[in-house]
């Protein structure tokens, strides 16, 4: 095995290339510690042991660090270590690592979300946003139907009424109309915003 590039990333960083493959990335410091540099051999145990102790190590305190600035889906933190240049199997090792202790579950993020929002949006627009953050429809089905009653989405509906100063007796026709287009646009059912607003009354 033979270092074939070591590309700098930083002022302090380096991408190091083992039989014209990346490896890893590595410090200077590390760089120094195990004598690495281009045109060295390596022994087979030696990159074992950097990928084991040093790569796979700072991995996880990455990936702890990013769950605990804030929560994050399993796509969320895949992207984010990518970005830090870690390979893809480093990259799953760390997932492994954190969703064995619970720190990242699609499912009880999905269901914090929705309760955190459905007061506040329609189901649409929460699911198209789970959509976003990577978890799978499966997962986000689950959680509606354990987070949402027909209940949830009507009040939805009167919290955005509130917000907009809705008041059914100072408009004309074409400002109800208006209305119902912005909350069906907000992806709220036409029966949902009926029982709320009594659409019906609009002729509508």
């Amino acid at each position: 095995m033979v270092i074939t590039e070591v590309e700098p990333l930083s002022r302090t960083r380096y991408k190091v290339y083992i039989d014209g493959k990346f490896a890893f990335v590595l410090y200077k410091g590390d760089l120094a510690r195990y004598h690495l540099a281009r045109g060295c051999e390596i022994p087979e145990e030696t990159c074992r042991q950097i990928r084991r102790e040093v790569v796979l190590k700072r991995a996880k305190m990455r990936a702890l660090h990013l769950l605990n600035d804030m929560g994050r889906t399993e796509a969320q933190l895949r992207a984010k270590l990518r970005q830090n240049h870690y390979t893809e199997e480093i990259v799953e090792e760390t997932l492994a690592y954190v969703k064995s202790f619970g720190y990242v579950n699609d499912g009880a993020y999905a269901r914090n979300f929705i309760e955190t929002r459905k007061g506040q949006k329609s189901r649409r627009e929460i699911y198209a946003r789970l959509c976003e953050k990577g978890i799978s429809r499966e997962e986000i089905e689950a959680a509606m139907e354990e987070c949402y009653s027909g209940e949830d989405s009507r009040e939805a509906i009167r919290e955005l009424l509130r917000k907009k100063g809705w008041n059914p007796e100072g408009m004309d026709e074409k400002e109800r109309r208006k209305m119902l287009g912005f909350l069906t646009r907000k992806g709220f059912s036409y029966e949902d915003i009926r029982q709320v607003i009594q659409v019906s009354e609009w002729n509508a």
